[in-house]
């Protein structure tokens, strides 16, 4: 990797904050957008824009060319057929595709769901709204001591009457990569479908969803180094064939009457309305970009920051870091002893140029496991460096010694 190449794609990256350069530590939120998705994104408005699959005429045609072709970068992306990709505004809309299209016609009162504690909003809201209205139980795995995930203690929580298993890739608080594909093998032996909130996983590793063997994979663009209101979910033809559609509209009929509506064929069933047109065409900029590099490249150099930020942090003997699992991906969620609260840290960090993110970060029931009431949270993305770790431990010095 040409990691001041990379750095130099990514216009913000130059900007400072407060008089410093910005160190931007908060990808695991929202990732920065290269100069390339930037350009797509206003092609696309300027030049390029009109509504996708309902016009004959040139911009339209152009238009629709574009969007659909992302399809199919997200299907070599994620290792899926065309025709298993559903696109939509994230991981949040993925889910819950899932929860009204696929699971709510089918759960009973009684049924479980198999969820991880370390699980963001995004997978635990959806599941709560059928334990509220159907009756559904969640049963919940906890993480060990050191942050990770026991593929055979989620296989183990299956029953009877376990319907779904719904599990992240990677731990946006703990940066804790789960075997997924265990899971999976473990769950399909007892005929029970998988979901893997890929939101972080995508991000930071080669994926191939058949490899896997997960029914479904929710992936967002935002963190993908694209637009905000872009994503996708890949579901499993079988899947994608006993749902029912979520939202009704534009694209996603074959014909309708005063008497009766008839559906089109997935994925598009699954489609309703005027997509994110552009949010979309840029997202396979980010694509594109993600490419060019090399998923194998960017994981490789992420281990390597990963790695260094873990020692420098060590070495603080007053900080507190949460996960340390093996393997974990280069996010580092953390507290200070005594009594400075996370947001208090952050906005020192912040005088500093350093952006990282303060809370609960959409992951309350593993702050209640793990006894905290929020961090703070360090997440590094490719174009992040080890001289960005520095920066990063003198601000948490200047911290400690304020609030010492």
């Amino acid at each position: 990797m040409d990691l001041e190449k990379i750095r130099a794609d990514f216009p913000i990256l130059s900007r400072e904050v407060n008089g410093k350069p910005l160190v931007y530590l908060d990808n695991g939120a929202s990732a920065q957008k290269p100069q390339a998705v930037i350009d797509a994104v206003t092609q696309a408005y300027a030049m390029e824009y009109a509504n996708v699959h309902r016009g004959l005429h040139y911009l339209s045609n152009v238009a629709t060319e574009k969007y659909e072709a992302v399809r199919g970068k997200l299907a070599r992306f994620l290792g899926a057929e065309e025709d298993e990709i559903v696109l939509n505004t994230g991981t949040t809309a993925g889910i819950n595709l899932v929860s009204y299209g696929w699971a709510a016609p089918r759960f009973e009162p009684g049924d479980e769901i198999v969820l991880s504690t370390m699980e963001h909003h995004a997978n635990i809201v959806p599941w709560h709204f059928l334990r509220e209205r159907q009756g559904v139980v969640l049963k919940w795995v906890d993480p060990e001591p050191d942050g990770s995930l026991d593929p055979q203690k989620v296989i183990d929580a299956i029953g009877p009457r376990t319907r779904l298993v719904a599990v992240t890739h990677l731990s946006n608080v703990l940066g804790t990569v789960v075997d997924v594909k265990a899971i999976c093998a473990g769950a399909h032996e007892k005929g029970v479908p998988v979901l893997v909130d890929g939101s972080q996983g995508a991000v930071h590793m080669k994926v191939d969803v058949k490899d896997i063997g997960c029914d479904f994979y929710a992936i967002t663009g935002h963190k993908l180094y694209g637009p905000s209101g872009s994503g996708a979910i890949y579901i499993r033809r079988e899947r994608m064939a006993e749902m029912r559609p979520f939202m009704g509209g534009g694209d996603m009929i074959r014909e309708v009457s005063k008497e009766a509506v008839s559906y089109t064929d997935p994925p598009m069933r699954f489609e309703a309305g005027t997509p994110g047109i552009v949010s979309i065409i840029g997202l396979g900029a980010a694509l594109d970009y993600l490419d060019g590099i090399g998923m194998e490249a960017i994981a490789a150099h992420e281990k390597d920051i990963a790695e260094y930020a873990d020692r420098r942090l060590h070495g603080l003997n007053w900080l507190n870091i949460q996960g340390q699992a093996p393997g974990k991906a280069a996010i580092f969620s953390f507290t200070l002893n005594g009594a400075a609260h996370a947001h208090d840290i952050s906005t020192i960090l912040d005088k500093k140029g350093v952006a990282v993110r303060a809370g609960h970060h959409c992951a309350q029931p593993l702050m209640e496991h793990l006894g905290v009431t929020a961090t703070c949270r360090a997440s590094f993305g490719m174009y992040n460096t080890k001289a960005e770790v520095d920066v990063l431990i003198e601000a948490l010095e200047l911290a400690q010694e304020l609030f010492a």
